[in-house]
């Protein structure tokens, strides 16, 4: 009896291949910060013509990562269903407070720490929305697949946060939320006519709320004229998105420079740290566009190689995710594997002029703390769930040894019994 409560407290290894990868790709942003960022920074004053002014805050950002990671990955995930409640008002709460601050780059998404430090609250709300929808829907059950007291509830609650969302404004990471509550709501076993017909009024609300906006956008007269250059710049990205060339110098210029930076890339690239096309042509470029110096850089067959290992780590992810017995773990794997997939294409898509730009980061790449530091900390939740799927496994394994070396003692016991 002593041996057996070690054996039931011990927990399983972390998957290494998924700490791995994220090792790997964290490590590989840092260097693209650093490629893309120098020479902005070693002639900007606002970064004390400082060249390691963002790899040196990027690095300090993904070593913090690192210990939130380990920390994330020694929580069992009994607490993480205790702890979506706590986490999922906290966010609420930054969310509202971040619409009173002042604006950064024309919308209200960053709260100020001081020390030139910004926290996102938007980055927090994407990993609580899928604890909270995963520990929601697994508690509904059944109840789930109910439109009344199972979908709506759930698709209220998500409709809340991406309008908090909506009001800074941030329509990228707006999607991104709706995109990956989605794909939860899928997973959990959700009606596909009660998705589709979410989707259509998703879309038609879309359609009038943005025609709405350019039909007032268009006739208002405002003091400085903010207003009309948010409507204006929104609608220039679409059209840039379809004819780029159309306004090379404006509202087309960012996405015809990142198109010409993975170009210039050509079969082998540039090498790495003598992209062009990020010396003052491309802005963002170790933001926003970062994947286009990648490109430049290491053209056509370091891309590949890139993208490859990309979506191995979200495969490896995704097959964790499946394989947890616990479908609350699943639905988290699922939802935390979805969003950075998610996130990657809209990024990937917005700058090789796939879809519309949006302005979000490349997930482990961009410079960006908040990002950085969330996304790790979700990779400490997918390495706590394989380490219960490890553990699970080996209780399996042993119980079927228990098993088989009972049946060979009954069997002697019983011989036993029939020779006397």
């Amino acid at each position: 009896m002593r041996n057996t409560k070690p054996e039931t407290r011990r927990r399983g290894t972390p998957d290494f291949q998924l700490l791995i990868l994220t090792l790997l790709l964290v490590g590989f942003g840092v260097i693209m910060v650093f490629s893309s960022s120098s020479s902005v920074a070693l002639l900007n004053k606002d970064y004390n013509f400082d060249s390691l002014y963002f790899v040196k805050r990027q690095a300090a950002f993904a070593i913090l990562g690192l210990f939130i990671m380990l920390v994330a990955m020694n929580i069992r995930m009994e607490k993480y269903k205790k702890l979506f409640v706590p986490l999922f008002f906290i966010t609420v709460l930054l969310l509202v407070i971040v619409l009173f601050t002042g604006s950064l780059n024309g919308a209200k998404s960053w709260i100020r720490l001081g020390g030139g430090l910004n926290f996102q609250p938007t980055e927090l709300a994407k990993i609580s929305i899928i604890l909270y929808l995963s520990a929601l829907i697994v508690k509904k059950g059944d109840r789930f697949r109910d439109l009344r007291t199972g979908y709506i509830p759930v698709t209220v609650i998500v409709g809340f946060v991406a309008g908090l969302i909506m009001l800074q404004p941030d329509f990228g990471s707006c999607f991104i939320l709706v995109a990956t509550s989605g794909l939860i709501i899928y997973a959990g076993g959700a009606s596909v006519k009660h998705i589709t017909a979410s989707i259509v009024l998703l879309l038609l609300g879309a359609a009038l709320v943005f025609g709405v906006g350019s039909l007032f956008g268009g006739n208002s007269e405002t003091t400085d004229g903010q207003a009309t250059a948010k409507q204006d710049y929104k609608i220039g990205r679409f059209q840039a998105f379809l004819d780029p060339t159309e306004d090379k110098l404006g509202t087309g210029y960012n996405l015809m420079q990142s198109l010409q930076a993975i170009g210039e890339g050509g079969i082998s690239g540039s090498g790495f740290g003598k992209g062009i096309i990020k010396l003052h042509y491309l802005p963002n470029s170790f933001n926003d566009f970062i994947f286009s110096v990648i490109g430049e850089e290491f053209g056509f067959i370091g891309t590949a190689i890139f993208l490859m290992l990309y979506l191995y780590f979200i495969w490896r992810g995704m097959i964790i995710a499946l394989r947890c017995h616990d479908p609350f773990g699943t639905l988290v794997g699922t939802g935390i594997m979805g969003l950075i997939a998610i996130q990657a294409f809209i990024n990937i898509g917005g700058v090789t002029q796939t879809i519309p730009i949006t302005g979000v980061t490349l997930p482990f790449i961009s410079f960006g703390g908040s990002s950085l530091l969330i996304t790790m900390f979700s990779m400490g939740i997918m390495l706590s769930i394989s380490r219960e799927n490890t553990k699970q496994t080996v209780q399996e394994r042993t119980k079927g040894v228990a098993v088989r070396t009972e049946v060979p003692n009954r069997f002697q016991t019983r011989r036993a019994n029939r020779s006397r």
